[in-house]
């Protein structure tokens, strides 16, 4: 029986069950192989543009760009290698791996690299990469606060670089590049830096200047893909992704008649309390007759199988980002969330299918003593920027 059936099933530990880790949910089937693609494969071109993921929302939307370059230029973008800096993490070692399938089947050359495989895998990985950085035209990255991408930044001689959407990061990235900051993700609580950061900053001040456009002569540009709601600095020029490869490649969906709840990742990183999570996902289930609860990557086993035993709700481990779960189907006619990047991006990739997206705001009383100053403001403006979402509070939860 599968999850749109409604059965529930045993959280699966990570790391097992292989890269489709939903539990009876969606998305376990691959889609089928469609001739063509987003890229040519070419050997004469190889590596004129290099991207660099280390997410599976990374990898999406490095195909979106590709795809918009190629139905707005005619096909002249040349070839295409993605290169994958493996996690640790093993649900999203998998995801990846479903990813690139896709990649690949869109016509690009993936290389998967264990680039934390052991003390030396990062020289290792560099070595083997520096033909590549050396040749590359053009530099697409998926996530700048990443120290191995700005290591990596570091060795090319590409003139032009884009960064695509790694979540709402993107939003943060921006505001940094835009006064001149040094590039912090924003749940890094403040205080003084710490041996490894003092070691790194050289790296992570050269690529943030590598990541700042230069325009005499075209000495270097910078752009940013994104969904998100970002005012461009000087000199950046920003493309608005709308998911159409996701939209023209998968659904539209079969809709259910029940509400599906989105998981986020906010305990893992030590924002809010796991207690207040836990009673705010069985409000959110109990007030809207929620039957669904689809985790995301980064959330733990223990934290999924408390949820699942209070709330009663089938916890579903996807195989791929949420975007594509939900374009495929099938997918409750309202989804509910926290504030997270599916708030913007979701009413994009379903954009007509008439399913309802709506986030609920996180409360301050929420908030662990270990989180960033700038959490709440934060999260608060991810809320208050999305479109097309209905907003919920948590003490009316409707």
């Amino acid at each position: 029986m599968s999850a749109a059936d409604g059965a529930r099933r045993p959280v699966p530990e990570a790391g097992h069950g292989g890269p489709a880790q939903a539990a009876g949910g969606p998305g376990s089937r691959r889609p089928a192989r469609r001739p063509g693609g987003v890229f040519r494969r070419n050997p004469d071109t190889a590596g004129t543009t290099l991207a660099f993921v280390e997410s599976p929302v990374q990898l999406l939307n490095v195909l979106e760009w590709a795809y918009l370059e190629r139905t707005s230029d005619a096909g002249r973008t040349g070839a295409l290698t993605v290169v994958v800096l493996s996690p640790h993490d093993p649900m999203t070692r998998g995801q990846l791996r479903r990813m690139a399938e896709l990649a690949r089947d869109e016509g690009c050359t993936v290389r998967w690299e264990e680039a934390r495989g052991g003390a030396a895998a990062p020289l290792r990985t560099i070595g083997g990469l520096s033909p590549l950085l050396r040749r590359a035209r053009r530099i697409v990255i998926g996530d700048p606060f990443s120290r191995y991408v700005q290591l990596l930044l570091t060795l090319t001689r590409a003139r032009d670089l884009v960064v695509v959407d790694d979540g709402t990061a993107t939003m943060e990235f921006i505001s940094q590049l835009a006064r001149g900051e040094r590039l912090v993700r924003w749940h890094r609580s403040g205080g003084s830096r710490g041996a490894r950061d003092l070691v790194f900053a050289p790296f992570s001040a050269a690529a943030r200047r590598r990541l700042t456009p230069v325009p005499d002569n075209d000495r270097r540009t910078v752009g940013v893909f994104s969904s998100m709601p970002v005012e461009s600095p000087p000199g950046v020029r920003v493309t608005a992704n709308d998911f159409a490869w996701t939209r023209a490649r998968f659904g539209p969906p079969r809709l259910t008649r029940g509400t599906d709840i989105v998981g986020t990742s906010l305990v893992e990183t030590g924002v809010v309390d796991p207690d207040h999570y836990l009673t705010a996902v069985r409000a959110l289930a109990r007030t809207h007759g929620a039957t669904r609860y689809f985790a995301h990557r980064r959330e733990s086993a223990e934290k999924l199988h408390a949820l699942e035993a209070v709330t009663g709700l089938e916890i579903v481990r996807p195989d791929l980002p949420l975007e594509l779960i939900a374009r495929r189907g099938p997918i409750g006619r309202t989804i509910l969330s926290f504030p997270s990047t599916v708030v913007h991006t979701l009413p994009l990739a379903l954009a007509g299918t008439g399913v309802k997206v709506a986030v609920c705001d996180v409360d301050p009383a929420w908030l662990t003593t270990k989180a960033s100053p700038r959490a709440q403001g934060f999260l608060s403006g991810v809320t208050g920027t999305a479109r097309d979402v209905q907003r919920l509070t948590f003490a009316g939860a409707g």
